[in-house]
């Protein structure tokens, strides 16, 4: 009898044994980068190798040498002052998905709006203090805005057809950072990890340790009168990107008014929606990132609309109604949780 107990205790602490060591492994990382916070989220496979905070923050780093408006010495600011330079290839990318926005939406997406979001006060450079009550100033420097005034010539170096020229690339850098970070992971061989950057979000196969999709939760803009997140979205294999007028924005002192940091291409002003935010769901963080700019200005039915002609993107919108009262609206592909 006590041989049978002394067995029964091995077998059931190899059980116990083998149970724990089915537990998935999960690594953590966490760090600042382009003015916010990132954390990844990823599970090793067997054929996977090690990846460092290091490693992570080397992309970071590359990204913002390069696009970064707000150091000096980065390829973008050096362009800005005037310079004639050879593109990397982080800008270069963003060159060219940023094009593709552009066109697709007449323009309404336009990164070489640099030079309003300054005057206005959402940039590096000094805001323009009569730039709200004096409309000759918003005129005078719109003539610079047009993303159709940029080239690369044969040999990679960018074309500027004015010096005045401002290129801001703050609404697509994120989520091109992000996907950079992600496709590291895939080298290493992760296949199932969630990088977020500042609210953005880049997911590939699934939360191992859950067995189920990613779960992403959209805030709330009038957290005072309802809870934090206003919904759950689960995703696999996609990213997603949300902007918002809701936070980045100040009050003129003399009139009371309140002006957002979205502003239109078009007109050269602020924009002034019912749309609160705009979360966009594409294949990658980049395209998902300058799409959701593109819908605040927009606007939600000229967004409606455009995402019926786009069934790649998918889309959940938060507004407010002719009342005030916070209303939603998704596409068909966006999968909410309760």
């Amino acid at each position: 009898m006590k041989k049978l107990y002394f067995l029964t205790g091995i077998i059931v602490l190899f059980i116990w044994s083998c149970r724990q060591q089915e537990q998935p492994k999960v690594v953590y990382f966490e760090g600042n980068a382009l003015g916010t916070t990132y954390h990844i989220k990823a599970f090793p496979s067997k054929k996977s190798k090690n990846v460092t905070k290091k490693d992570v923050d080397s992309v970071v780093q590359a990204i913002n040498n390069s696009l970064s408006t707000y150091q000096p010495n980065s390829l973008i600011s050096r362009i800005n002052k005037g310079e004639v330079l050879k593109l990397d290839q982080q800008f270069t990318d963003v060159f060219k998905a940023a094009k593709i926005i552009y066109r697709q939406t007449g323009g309404l997406y336009d990164p070489t709006i640099g030079i309003l979001v300054n005057a206005w006060g959402f940039g590096p450079k000094q805001k323009i203090k009569e730039i709200a009550q004096d409309s000759s100033i918003v005129d005078s420097l719109k003539k610079f805005v047009g993303y159709n005034f940029l080239s690369i010539d044969e040999h990679g170096f960018l074309k500027k057809k004015m010096p005045q020229i401002y290129i801001d690339y703050n609404s697509i850098a994120k989520g091109y950072a992000i996907d950079r970070i992600g496709k590291m992971f895939e080298n290493k061989g992760y296949h199932n990890y969630l990088v977020e950057m500042g609210g953005e979000v880049l997911t590939k196969g699934k939360n191992i340790k859950k067995n189920k999709p990613w779960l992403v939760a959209i805030d709330n803009p009038d957290r005072q009168h309802g809870s934090k997140f206003i919904s759950k979205i689960a995703l696999s294999d996609q990213a997603i990107a949300t902007s918002g007028n809701y936070r980045k924005y100040y009050t003129d002192p003399q009139t009371g008014k309140k002006y957002v940091h979205t502003l239109d291409p078009k007109t050269g002003y602020p924009v002034q929606r019912h749309l609160l935010s705009a979360s966009v769901i594409a294949d990658n963080c980049t395209m998902a990132d300058g799409y959701a700019t593109a819908f605040m200005v927009m606007g939600l039915e000229a967004a409606k609309t455009f995402l019926k002609k786009h069934p790649e993107l998918q889309a959940f919108l938060v507004y407010s109604d002719d009342k005030g009262h916070i209303k939603t609206f998704k596409t068909n592909g966006v999968h909410i949780l309760n």
